[in-house]
């Protein structure tokens, strides 16, 4: 007979006592990541640059989330915010954007804006982040908003394909860096979700209905779709997994 003191117990999803921070956070997949990562009991910063939109974020989330405004795209800004605080155990790197439309059409300044934004910011923003971390010898986790589009290509998404490949490229040499240090690197790489930034796009109904011919569970995202990824990436659950990506595409990629 098998003693159940022998019998492993589930690693904590819980974040009590932890420091979280959470970009591009006033709606959409940034405040469902914060609205997690608060329920499981950690401390989350909610940032974006809209004052009123994150502060209402983070109302809503409740006394667990304090609102900052930062634009992230400011580097020196970044580099001071993160300085002039204590160390955060997890970083949600979720602020991003996307111009889509054929490789033609791109120009200069639509380079600029989705690379800039989805791939600089990103980069620097845990950059900084991990640099206050192993200051203090702080252990913790990085969680990148990837895309199902960084595993695959797209028509019409020659520019957010190449930030999100950068990502997760960027996302595997952050794991090696930081494993010294127990800092872990990883990305969430989602399908199509229903926020703010998709839904003129769904107003389209011959591009909604091309999207759920390749969801093999046959609907769009939601936010919540996510939450789970989020949290486990967040807590002790995933402690041994780092350079790597969760995939939550219904299917998308697996065609």
């Amino acid at each position: 007979m098998t003693d159940s003191s022998a019998i492993p117990r589930t690693p904590s999803f819980r974040l009590d006592g932890k420091r979280a921070i959470v970009t591009g956070a006033g709606r959409g997949i940034g405040v469902a990541a914060a609205a997690a990562l608060a329920q499981a009991g950690a401390e989350v910063t909610v940032i974006a640059r809209s004052a009123g939109e994150i502060q209402a974020a983070a109302n809503a989330i409740g006394t667990s989330a304090v609102a900052a405004t930062l634009d992230v795209s400011d580097l020196d800004r970044v580099a001071l915010f993160f300085a002039a605080r204590d160390p955060f155990h997890i970083l949600v790197n979720n602020a991003g954007t996307n111009r889509p439309k054929p490789m033609w059409d791109v120009t200069e300044a639509d380079y600029d804006a989705v690379m800039g934004l989805n791939l600089k910011a990103a980069f620097f923003v845990a950059k900084a982040c991990a640099k206050r971390m192993m200051e203090a010898g702080t252990a913790g986790s990085m969680i990148h908003m990837s895309s199902q589009m960084g595993h695959v290509g797209g028509p019409n998404r020659s520019l957010y394909c190449a930030s999100k490949w950068g990502l997760e490229g960027m996302s595997k040499s952050f794991a090696l860096d930081l494993a010294p240090y127990g800092i872990r690197s990883n990305t969430i790489a989602p399908t199509f979700i229903e926020t703010p930034m998709t839904a003129p796009m769904f107003a389209d109904v011959a591009f909604k209905a091309s999207v759920l011919s390749k969801i093999k569970l046959g609907r769009i995202g939601r936010p919540e779709d996510l939450m789970g990824a989020v949290l486990f990436l967040a807590s002790e659950a995933s402690a041994l997994m780092t350079g790597t990506s969760i995939v939550v595409d219904g299917g998308w990629t697996a065609d």
